[in-house]
């Protein structure tokens, strides 16, 4: 545990998730995760939040009120900012800065979260060597999000340490509809109806999530290597991270698409180390370019108060 000094101002960065939150606390000067966690909230996000920050007030008991900054992202980071006193970081941006900070030469990122998927890549312009991102996001349907995969674990009744140690096998896929996650989910009942086998099933799944979001959000744009794959789905299951990594280069070679093959294609498309916590620490990478009075922490008792009283 790092020590807390009492001159610094140390920032939490929190990304309130449709699912989950997760949260991390970083030290100033090196810009070092000294603390995270990642928690599913089952529909409870200021609650959740609340125990997260009492989680890091016991961790750092001399860490006072007036030495926290504190910026906060995701859907439903919105009506707890306020609360909180945070400063609130629209979540691309945030994501955006952490990617830059931390694999400056990504080409493009693909993030699947609880109810909307994004991508984002990057173009650097030839004369003038800025770089610029370009975003697309699905956040209208959950299809092809963790939603709609929690949602086939439970028809499929896979338990987690099967799922843990599936292996995405392309040899034997059935039609999974991806458009919309009512119709994927009708197809998973029907083919556990089907007596079909559930690693069969839940790899059909993910071919189908991995084909969607590249026919649909990539926006006819071609992925640039190298490829970093965030959020939970990415970050816990394997066989979603083994299918990226043989449809990407399927598109690449269709579209003539001129990468690096003498680099293992586990290091071309790639999850990287606190790939979840992503959001909520580019969240602090955009704190820190803000004055040193925005984001000041107001302590637990107004979140306390919106829970019990605000809402």
């Amino acid at each position: 545990m790092s020590t807390i000094s009492p001159d610094k101002k140390y920032v939490i960065g929190i990304d309130v998730g449709s699912t989950t939150v997760k949260m991390t606390v970083v030290e100033p000067d090196s810009k070092e995760i000294i603390w995270s966690k990642y928690l599913r909230h089952e529909t409870r996000q200021p609650e959740m939040t609340r125990d997260m920050l009492k989680d890091i007030h016991l961790a750092f008991p001399e860490l006072k009120n007036e030495q926290i900054r504190c910026f906060i992202t995701g859907s439903g980071g919105g009506p707890i900012a306020a609360q909180l006193g945070a400063k609130f970081v629209q979540e691309v941006n945030a994501v955006t800065m952490a990617v830059e900070k931390m694999h400056p030469d990504v080409g493009s990122v693909i993030e699947l979260g609880g109810q909307d998927a994004k991508i984002i890549m990057f173009k650097t312009a030839k004369e003038t060597g800025d770089k610029t991102a370009q975003t697309s996001m699905n956040d209208k349907c959950a299809s092809g999000t963790g939603a709609t995969i929690d949602k086939c674990f439970l028809k499929v009744a896979m338990p987690r340490e099967e799922i843990s140690v599936l292996k995405f096998d392309p040899t034997k896929l059935h039609h999974v509809a991806a458009k919309c996650g009512v119709f994927a989910e009708t197809d998973i009942v029907n083919l556990v109806k089907s007596g079909i086998p559930r690693a069969e099933i839940m790899n059909s799944l993910a071919d189908a999530i991995v084909s969607q979001n590249l026919a649909v959000l990539t926006r006819g744009n071609t992925l640039k290597s190298k490829v970093l794959l965030l959020g939970g789905p990415n970050t816990y299951l394997p066989f979603l991270q083994e299918c990226w990594r043989l449809r990407i280069p399927e598109t690449w070679a269709e579209r003539g698409y001129d990468y690096d093959k003498s680099i293992p294609i586990d290091e071309l498309i790639f999850v990287p180390k606190n790939s979840e916590y992503y959001a909520a620490y580019g969240a602090v990478l955009f704190g820190l370019y803000e004055p040193e009075n925005v984001g000041k922490y107001r302590g637990l008792e107004p979140l306390e108060e919106f829970i019990n009283h605000g809402r």
